[in-house]
């Protein structure tokens, strides 16, 4: 293989584990009447997200922007090769 090739390919598998790592540790799964507040009424998606925090506008009478819950051992419950 040619090296850019290589470096493409790692790059991939760099970016892929650390966005794996980072979503064993929080998730935006939240139980709707679970949801904490994370920012005022209006907020937009992209204000919402450059505070860390989740966005979901598809149910109303809940906040919108809400702060990402811990995840526990997710880990282990998944297969392993």
């Amino acid at each position: 293989m040619e090296p850019r090739v290589i470096c493409v390919l790692m790059l991939v598998c760099v970016l892929t584990l650390s966005s794996l790592a980072r979503g064993e540790l929080e998730t935006c799964v939240v139980d709707p009447p679970q949801r904490a507040n994370c920012g005022p009424p209006g907020i937009t998606s992209s204000q919402c997200k450059a505070k860390g925090c989740c966005f979901d506008n598809t149910l109303r009478g809940v906040p919108w922007c809400f702060h990402p819950v811990a995840v526990d051992n997710a880990a282990d419950e998944e297969c392993s090769f």
